[in-house]
């Protein structure tokens, strides 16, 4: 199952908004008979590829997969027939599918035909894999990353505004390979209107570019900005005025108008508009406030801070996070599965949130 595990984890979210699948087939005498990964939503599933690259060595032999094989018809014929087309002796299923569609289905479908199956085997290893697919089939919400640079002293910019670089290359190149596994990234207009950032994946030929997405309560991007454009999703309220929003619109920009909470944009009305879009990842780049209400709502999965060994100051100088914040440490957002990781001179903090009971 390490096996398949590791085939998944190829696909680099390519798949999305399918899931990364690996298999194996092991034929009767236990030796690898076949395996293969879903490369690309569209193309051939894991279980597909690999049957097939056993051929009649599959018979009687044992299918490992990291993912429950899918029963119903999708933009590919469902998995389970070819399964059981192949005469397997055994089915070995890391995590059964959350996905509505399936939930057990597909196991059920095996095991009607005779075919024994084990659900299980390194299942938390396969639910992380996955992290971004289970959330966003579990809660209906994408999964939220929430990723800064800073300073020692928290500065994400000098008081003048210079933010350009604080992290050094490697963390950049860390930060584009982020880029490219999300779906979608998020940032303030403050952060359009000070960087003017394109907010592209850079780094690797040919990749998949994720949604640009604006927080601009009152639209205030202009139509100059890199960002508007094509693949570049502006939501706002109803306090934006019309000819803003039909300039941007003929700049090939979408602008989405959202209820308001806060004095802004309603930040979980924008996190369901876009997983009923299919995103099921969102990579939030701030400024602070965008991450401030982000955590202030408790929208955030997990976070990544890339530290710079530098002390800015200044009293005026901006922070990774406002918003309202807690009166009282009980309340503070902390983090499990902590990783430090060296970046070059940089340090990168990662860790998922733990949720308050």
């Amino acid at each position: 199952m390490r096996r398949a595990l590791e085939l998944a984890a190829k696909a680099e979210h390519r798949t999305s908004p399918n899931p990364m699948v690996g298999a194996v087939v092991l034929d009767k005498e236990g030796r690898v008979a076949g395996e293969g990964f879903h490369q690309r939503a569209g193309e051939a599933h894991a279980e597909r590829i690999a049957l097939e690259a056993a051929g009649g060595r599959a018979r009687g032999g044992t299918l490992y997969v990291t993912l429950e094989p899918c029963s119903h018809q999708g933009r590919t014929p469902p998995c389970v027939d070819a399964v059981i087309a192949a005469h397997v002796a055994r089915v070995i299923v890391a995590l059964e599918d959350p996905d509505r569609r399936v939930q057990g289905a597909g196991v059920s479908a095996l095991r009607a035909v005779g075919i024994p199956v084990e659900v299980g085997v390194e299942a938390a290893r396969a639910s992380r894999l996955n992290e971004f697919y289970v959330k966003h089939r579990t809660a209906g919400l994408p999964f939220v990353t929430a990723k800064f640079a800073m300073s020692l002293d928290g500065k994400i910019a000098t008081a003048g505004g210079e933010s350009r670089w604080i992290s050094g290359d490697v963390a950049r190149a860390e930060a584009h390979r982020m880029r490219r596994a999300h779906d979608a990234i998020l940032v303030g207009v403050n952060t359009v209107l000070k960087d003017d950032p394109e907010l592209t994946a850079r780094g690797e030929a040919g990749a998949r570019q994720p949604l640009r997405v604006v927080v601009d309560s009152t639209l205030k991007t202009p139509t100059t900005a890199r960002v508007a454009g094509p693949n570049t999703l502006i939501a706002t309220t109803s306090a934006a005025s019309k000819k803003q929003t039909a300039l941007l619109t003929q700049a090939h920009a979408d602008v989405q108008t959202l209820p308001a909470a806060g004095g802004g944009v309603d930040l979980a009305a924008l996190l369901e508009s876009l997983a009923a879009r299919g995103i099921l990842s969102v990579l939030a780049e701030g400024g602070g406030e965008v991450l401030g209400d982000l955590f202030d709502r408790g929208l955030v999965d997990k976070v990544v801070a890339f530290i710079a060994p530098a002390v800015i100051g200044g009293r005026g100088a901006p922070v990774a996070v406002t918003g309202h914040g807690v009166e009282v440490l009980a309340k503070a957002t902390r983090l499990a599965e902590v990783e430090v990781q060296r970046m070059g001179a940089d340090i990168m903090v990662s860790g998922y949130v733990q949720r308050h009971r």
